[in-house]
């Protein structure tokens, strides 16, 4: 969702709202740290915090900052359980961000941001009177998580947007097309490479970037550290060449390959001769998926996938995060 250019357009409509940000989460809470939702004056709302009782309760408070004319930023800590009588337990901490005419300036100036770069880290220092003034971090600030809020004392650490991971998707046949329409609105950007002419749809998602090529093997080159490998072309020769180049550079997580286990096991052959290590070939994902789905249908085989992409890029971002402590003591 986009939360500053959603803002921007209420305030520029003289309107107000409050911005709802889970600040902390423990136990079974229904959203994690950094989830948001926007509270307008007239009872509509953009986004979730998890639904249910919380959300209610906070819209709920929310619209009674606002019928107060209130301007300050403001925390509640809610035990699920004994505050709202929701089963799944746990404990939020909610900070509520009132926001009118006389923040369209900053605001308008973070929906460029979002809008630019569509994943940025700020600092908010929190005034004398309850107002948050954020400035933009540089990028390199920004953590592997694609959402994230804190609170330091008088000082707001956020991300705002999505920390897309970079998917090559060689092939443009009928699994690929639903693959692509099962990521659309998850968090990976996808560079879709074929060689065919009229090979791709007349439209595709906003995260995805078509790109004909004469040669799909040279895309390989601008896959930086991190993107996950998708091979599933119309050309069996072709596949055996992406994989080849895709495990040699050793930089992918992900490297993976559509078929069978047969077809794992003539590419495993093929491959040995064709100098690369067996740990090189363990590191080859085929069949791809998850397991526990029998159907073949693209779409079937897409949701799969599109699972285990998820899993392998939870833990690839959990695994680069620094151990620090993100929940420090203080905030209710």
């Amino acid at each position: 969702m986009r939360i500053w250019g959603t803002i921007a357009e209420i305030l520029a409509d003289d309107r107000t709202c409050v911005l709802v940000s889970v600040l902390k989460a423990q136990g079974s809470a229904p959203r994690e740290a950094g989830a948001r939702m926007i509270v307008r004056d007239d009872g509509n709302f953009h986004g979730t915090i998890g639904g249910g009782s919380l959300e209610w309760e906070a819209i709920a408070f929310a619209r009674s900052v606002l019928e107060g004319n209130g301007t300050a930023f403001e925390t509640r800590t809610m035990a699920l359980g004994p505050d709202l009588g929701q089963c799944c337990g746990g404990r939020v901490v909610l900070g509520f961000e009132p926001l009118g005419s006389a923040d369209l300036s900053p605001v308008s100036a973070l929906a460029d941001a979002e809008r630019l770069t569509g994943f940025f880290a700020t600092r908010g220092a929190i005034g004398a009177d309850g107002r948050i003034r954020r400035t933009i971090e540089p990028p390199d600030r920004a953590s592997a998580d694609a959402e994230f809020a804190r609170l330091e004392g008088a000082v707001l650490i956020e991300q705002f947007g999505i920390n897309r991971r970079p998917v090559f998707l060689f092939g443009a046949g009928h699994v690929a097309r639903a693959l692509v329409l099962a990521l659309a609105p998850l968090p990976f950007a996808v560079t879709w490479i074929d060689n065919r002419a009229d090979a791709f749809p007349s439209h595709v998602p906003p995260n995805t970037r078509p790109c004909r090529v004469a040669n799909p093997v040279a895309e390989l080159a601008k896959a930086g550290p991190g993107a996950f490998v998708l091979v599933m072309t119309h050309d069996h020769a072709l596949d055996q060449t992406l994989v080849e180049a895709a495990l040699d550079a050793d930089r992918f997580p992900y490297v993976g390959l559509i078929g069978s286990k047969t077809k794992r096991a003539r590419f495993v052959r093929r491959l040995k001769m064709a100098g690369l290590p067996e740990e090189a070939l363990d590191r080859m994902v085929c069949p791809i998926g998850i397991g526990g789905i029998a159907s073949k249908a693209p779409a079937a085989i897409a949701a799969s996938v599109a699972a285990q992409l998820l899993s392998v890029d939870e833990a690839e971002r959990i695994s680069a995060e620094p151990a620090v402590d993100r929940h420090p003591v203080g905030v209710d």
